[in-house]
C-alpha cells in the first residue's frame, strides 16, 4: 500500500506533456489606417501658428503610444498648454492688486471675458477677514466688499456681439441683453444719491 501510494504522488509531481504542442492563437490581418487628411496630422503648431478652431485639434499619439496631454489636448485646453509653453498667460490667472484697498475713484480692476465674474475679497491688509465671493456683471460692474469695504471694478474685455442669442443678429428677442431677467434689489439700490 505504501508503495501505491508513493507511485501515485510521484505521477502528479511529473511533468505532464500537453497534448497539442502548439497554442492556438487568433491571426488577423492588420489594416493600416488611412492617412490623416487634416492639415495637423503629425505637426504641433506654436502659439503664434493658431488662426482658428481647427487648428486647436492635436495631432494624436503614435500608433501603439500612449499620448501626451499636448497631442491628446483640443480646444481651450490646447491654447492653454501652448501658451503656457510659450511663457504667456492666456487666462490672466495672476492674482488681484491686493497692495492696496479699492475706493470708488479708484477700483480694483478685475478683467472679464463673460457676462459675469466672481472674486473673491479678503480683505485689507490681505487675509484680514475670511473670502468673501462677490459677483459683478456688466451691468453692475462695481461692487464693494461688506466687510471691508474693498471696492472692485469689472472690466469687460469679451466679444461685442453675443454668440448664443437667439436671434440673426447677435442679440436677444428683447433687446436688452439678459433674457427678461430683473437682478434683485439690494441694500444699496435705497441709499439716497446724494450719499453714494
Amino acid at each position: 500500500m505504501f508503495l501505491q501510494r508513493s507511485a501515485f504522488a510521484a505521477a502528479r509531481r511529473a511533468a505532464v506533456s500537453p497534448i497539442i504542442k502548439r497554442s492556438i492563437t487568433n491571426s488577423f490581418v492588420r489594416r493600416e489606417a488611412a492617412p490623416a487628411s487634416s492639415s495637423n496630422a503629425g505637426k504641433i503648431k506654436k502659439f503664434e501658428e493658431i488662426k482658428d478652431e481647427t487648428d486647436l485639434i492635436g495631432p494624436g499619439a503614435a500608433v501603439a503610444t500612449v499620448p501626451t496631454d499636448l497631442e491628446q489636448a483640443t480646444g481651450l485646453e490646447r491654447f492653454e498648454i501652448l501658451g503656457k509653453m510659450q511663457g504667456i498667460d492666456v487666462f490672466d490667472m495672476k492674482p488681484l492688486d491686493a497692495s492696496r484697498k479699492g475706493t470708488l475713484e479708484n477700483p480694483i480692476i478685475v478683467k472679464s471675458a463673460g457676462d459675469e465674474q466672481y472674486a473673491g475679497c479678503t480683505g485689507y491688509p490681505a487675509d484680514s477677514h475670511v473670502t468673501i465671493w462677490l459677483t459683478m456683471s456688466r451691468d453692475r460692474p462695481i461692487e464693494r466688499c461688506p466687510e471691508c469695504g474693498n471696492v472692485l471694478k469689472m472690466d469687460y474685455v469679451g466679444p461685442t456681439e453675443d454668440p448664443h442669442a437667439h436671434d440673426s443678429h447677435g442679440h436677444d428677442a428683447h433687446g436688452d441683453g439678459h433674457h427678461n431677467y430683473e437682478e434683485p434689489k439690494n441694500f444699496a439700490d435705497f441709499v439716497r444719491p446724494e450719499y453714494r
